[in-house]
């Protein structure tokens, strides 16, 4: 019964496995030259480097995983086409039903894997990668800061400059800090800095034997003094406000009545419809006169994939903004894709009628 469902679903099966494997591996490489990079300019930890790349992927595979369904649909029915396969199936009474049939069977499980993924995996790992990156690219994690050199943090601009560090102990020898701050910057020279908390919510150094430097920014209430021993908490790094949406656990979202965490919470719920969808639409583009090139139709599929991307981009913005209401809000973009769907089903059915009467 199910004869030509299950010979569709193996010609797509074997691509996708592929395709995710290679999306996979060329992204991870990507990151994992990011970081590396990073890594050698003393601005992360190279052990943390795997990991950062492990999180990365989980994160990126929600966007993975349907491009690479999507595309070996497209791929395997484009053979099928060109083969005259499918103008086979069709010729022997088969309904074109079968063929969406097919795609839903194995577009179902892995939109519901999507769906998982985003709405619970991608948040854990945005939670974990930025915990992380906040732990390792902290000015006071002593495994990436160089010595006789300005170790500079992008974040909040703080520097620090040591004659010679200690990486076993975390003590710093001849130490300069720069601590720039909203209304006043701090200098500190010191023999040593000892690190007693690197934790970038609340860092704290024990300084000795040095000399300290209190400049505002407007005013002339400047403090120059000098100490044998002082404990300095620095200004913690504060997360970006779109770095702490992403990592926020989806039930937290649910109770949020703010625009943009409903924009979020919207993105994650749609992603698995989507993905869905946008293979069932490969059905009808992926269709080629027999004989013809395999790939002739890949240009309106791609177009058609960056249509959909931008524009659930687009309305994430605009929900965010309330520049569009909650309701559909980011669901516009699925409505529609059914929509557009619904109108390629009808046509191929009144296609097969007109051609069977």
């Amino acid at each position: 019964m199910l004869l030509i469902e299950r010979y569709i679903i193996a010609e797509i099966r074997r691509p996708v496995s592929v395709m995710i494997g290679i999306l996979t591996f060329v992204f991870a490489s990507y990151s994992a030259e990011r970081y590396l990079a990073q890594a050698a300019n003393g601005t992360l930890a190279l052990q943390s480097v795997l990991n950062m790349v492990v999180y990365k992927v989980i994160i990126a595979l929600e966007m993975l995983v349907p491009v690479a369904l999507y595309a070996s649909v497209a791929i395997a029915l484009g053979r099928l086409y060109h083969d005259s396969e499918i103008t086979a199936i069709i010729s022997s009474g088969a309904s074109p039903l079968r063929i969406y049939r097919a795609i839903a069977l194995i577009s179902i499980p892995i939109a519901i894997a999507v769906t998982v993924l985003s709405v619970y995996g991608r948040p854990w790992a945005y939670t974990q990668a930025y915990q992380l990156e906040q732990q390792s690219k902290t000015d006071l994690d002593v495994n990436h800061l160089l010595p006789q050199r300005f170790n500079i943090n992008d974040d909040n601009g703080r520097m620090i400059l040591a004659e010679d560090i200690e990486h076993t102990t975390g003590t710093l020898k001849n130490a300069l800090i720069y601590d720039p701050g909203d209304k006043k910057t701090r200098i500190f020279r010191s023999s040593t800095a000892k690190i007693t908390d690197a934790n970038p919510a609340d860092p704290v150094l024990t300084l000795s034997a040095g000399t300290s430097y209190s400049l505002e920014h407007q005013g002339i209430k400047d403090v120059t003094g000098t100490f044998n021993t002082m404990s300095l908490h620095l200004s913690p790094i504060e997360p970006e406000a779109d770095s702490k949406r992403k990592s926020t656990s989806t039930e937290m979202l649910r109770a949020s009545a703010e625009p943009l965490d409903n924009a979020e919470l919207q993105w994650r719920e749609s992603r698995g419809l989507s993905a869905m969808l946008l293979a069932l639409l490969a059905v009808p583009l992926s269709r080629t006169a027999p004989r013809k090139g395999r790939f002739s139709t890949l240009l309106p599929i791609a177009i058609l994939f960056a249509v959909i991307f931008y524009a659930g981009n687009i309305c994430r913005t605009l929900v965010g903004n309330t520049s569009i209401p909650m309701t559909p809000g980011l669901w516009l973009v699925p409505m529609l894709m059914s929509l557009i769907l619904l109108i390629f089903v009808a046509r191929d059915l009144s296609v097969l009628r007109m051609r069977f009467k």
